[in-house]
């Protein structure tokens, strides 16, 4: 569910009176990861190492109270539900973009990521769900990335997580993993927490 909320009653106060308006109010952080756990449990468990990205992603975002805040067309929202984003290859070579609720259980998280992007790639449509707090992810593994930066547009102003392929190395695999966010929905300490979060989900997977 979605709801408009007073900016004043909110400790964004401030960083919607400086940012909502800004011509470029994203910030963009960069972390490499290390995924030598996740990778294994991919392995392991048959699971796509891109769905389990995207559900260490929810995981994390959904204990973050900063993630259920967005700014849109001059006002503030607040949400109670959270979904992730991906990006489809469909099966005429174009791209589509897809909704998945994020839940607790990997499992079920893992069912609807395949039911939904399956269905997506084979009728070339995408597919979007309201009244969710909406999470980007956009994954370019035919190469090794260092940073990504997406554009800025205010037809979508939600966090937007991104990476390319990830390096191996005898002892580890990494994955630098760029996060764009608002600055009106928070500040660079708390996207610096997140991720910082984010690697400890995904090392406890």
């Amino acid at each position: 569910m979605k709801q408009e909320i007073d900016p004043k009653e909110t400790n964004r106060a401030y960083a919607f009176e400086m940012w909502m308006t800004a011509p470029m109010p994203m910030v963009t952080l960069v972390k490499t990861m290390n995924i030598n756990r996740l990778v294994k449990f991919a392995r392991k468990s048959g699971m796509k190492l891109n769905m389990l990205l995207c559900w260490c992603i929810g995981k994390t975002a959904s204990q973050t109270k900063h993630f259920f805040l967005l700014p849109e067309n001059g006002k503030l929202y607040k949400y109670d539900q959270l979904a992730i984003n991906v990006v489809v290859r469909n099966k005429e070579g174009g791209i589509n973009s897809c909704d998945i609720p994020f839940s607790d259980d990997i499992r079920q998280f893992n069912r609807d990521y395949l039911e939904s992007t399956t269905k997506v790639a084979n009728e070339c449509k995408s597919y979007f769900i309201d009244g969710y707090m909406i999470v980007g992810t956009s994954a370019m593994i035919q190469t090794e990335l260092d940073c990504v930066t997406n554009q800025y547009t205010d037809k979508f102003l939600n966090p937007m997580v991104m990476w390319g392929k990830y390096r191996k190395s005898w002892f580890k695999n990494t994955l630098p993993i760029s996060f764009q966010f608002h600055h009106v929905q928070m500040d660079g300490g708390d996207g610096a927490r997140f991720l910082e979060n984010l690697q400890k989900t995904i090392m406890s997977i």
